[in-house]
């Protein structure tokens, strides 16, 4: 098990090894090199279910969908910042979202100023297929692993995204 912190009580652990008194560094660049490749099949993955719901689909558009899917009609400064992109790049991109009839938008009823963004059927419908299909992939590569290692990995990546370490 990696120390999650450099200040541990165990005597053992340094900022150069784990708790088990084994080095830090090999151990840390293996786990880079594993999320680095988790980094490209996750882009290789959104590309595709991006294309399966339009053919020219960006993943900014897609992350769109998948957030008004999750949390429904949202102003376009509310996605921006969820999504971490500036303003004038998410007008764009909900523009030609709206131009693919992907989404809406209608007056935000409790800000006159402001319009709420919106899934449409078609594009709910073909982001639920394409979600579907992936969990199903997700499903048969776990499939040969046994309930406790599926547990023990979810846990693992529980504990590392909880993490306070930047």
């Amino acid at each position: 098990m990696v120390a999650m912190t450099p200040f541990s009580s165990d005597p053992r652990t340094t900022p150069d090894t784990t708790s088990d008194g084994l080095p830090l560094e090999s151990l840390v660049l293996d786990v880079e090199h594993e999320f680095s490749r988790i980094a490209v099949t996750a882009r290789q993955g959104i590309r595709k279910k991006a294309t399966s719901i339009h053919p020219d689909l960006q993943p900014l558009g897609y992350n769109v969908l998948s957030v008004l899917v999750r949390e429904h009609a949202q102003q376009q400064i509310s996605l921006a910042e969820e999504l971490q992109v500036d303003k004038a790049t998410m007008s764009r991109t909900i523009k030609w979202l709206e131009a693919q009839q992907l989404v809406t938008r209608v007056p935000d009823p409790h800000d006159g100023r402001a319009m709420l963004v919106s899934v449409t059927d078609v594009a709910r419908a073909g982001f639920l297929a394409s979600s579907a299909a992936s969990r199903q992939r997700l499903r048969n590569r776990l499939a040969s692993w046994d309930a406790g290692e599926i547990r023990h990995f979810a846990d693992l990546l529980s504990k590392l995204n909880d993490s306070d370490s930047p």
